[in-house]
């Protein structure tokens, strides 16, 4: 299927790695000019044909320099993909979660997108541009090991939900894919999620992630080329009359309809 997306242009957060640097080789594939950022460049991104930015979007200011840099490099965009977050999970419950962590997390799983949308909206309106964020499927089943990425990602599903009844009818389309565990170094690699969870129960992090992938029905983690393929279809024409949806893009997993 051609996307039809041959000449727009995007801005992509948290690209340098993960479900991020995924979602920009899909995007360079459908001959979409990328604006990059990502804290830190490495090999795999420098070797992409992309403008690269390093910023810190965790900062105040980080996203608008972000999108300030698309508009002097690329002249504009038209799709902006919210993607930049982190998880860390909270073995020792509620009570070991401090002022401090809640609002880390809060900044980076929800202020971030925000932060990023709210610069980014002037040029979107615009061009009738789309936005499609990555969220989580804990915004709708919660999960006490991670219960303040659980809660900002459901204050994140929200805020693009209201979001897009404002910006509809301006053009804007506004979605999120709330993907379940996803095969990348957040979950798999070296202080991710199955080697911390691992080390607080005593069991190995390949059993972790063995028991994570059997709550899906599908028997696997998603692949984060998956997930990449899902946001660009939602960014582009063919998915013309679709805002305000989640796409819970997960294996099986959510139990509920």
């Amino acid at each position: 299927m051609d996307l039809q997306l041959g000449g727009k242009t995007a801005v992509v957060t948290g690209a340098g790695r993960g479900i991020g640097l995924a979602i920009t080789r899909s995007l360079v594939d459908e001959g979409v000019k990328v604006v990059a950022g990502s804290r830190t460049i490495g090999a795999e991104l420098e070797g992409l044909p992309v403008e690269a930015f390093a910023v810190d979007l965790g900062t105040t200011d980080g996203p608008a320099r972000l999108v300030d840099e698309a508009v002097s490099k690329a002249g504009g965009f038209d799709i902006l993909v919210n993607n930049v977050g982190s998880v860390r999970p909270r073995p020792g419950g509620f009570a070991s979660v401090t002022d401090d962590d809640w609002l880390e997390t809060l900044n980076l799983d929800l202020m971030s997108a925000v932060r990023t949308t709210r610069a980014a909206l002037p040029m979107l309106i615009e061009r009738s541009g789309v936005i499609v964020t990555v969220c989580s499927v804990n915004a709708t089943l919660p999960d006490p090991l991670v219960i303040d990425y659980s809660a900002a990602k459901a204050a994140c599903l929200s805020f693009f939900k209201s979001l897009s009844k404002e910006v509809g009818p301006k053009g804007v389309r506004v979605n999120t894919v709330s993907p379940g565990p996803v095969a990348t170094d957040l979950w798999l690699g070296k202080g991710g999620v199955a080697e911390t969870v691992g080390g607080a129960v005593g069991a190995a992090p390949k059993d972790v992630a063995a028991q994570a992938a059997k709550d899906s029905v599908t028997g696997r983690f998603t692949r984060p080329e998956e997930v990449a393929d899902l946001v660009v279809f939602l960014a582009s024409d063919r998915a013309g009359n679709l805002t305000g949806a989640d796409i819970i893009l997960d294996g099986g997993m959510t139990p509920t309809i």
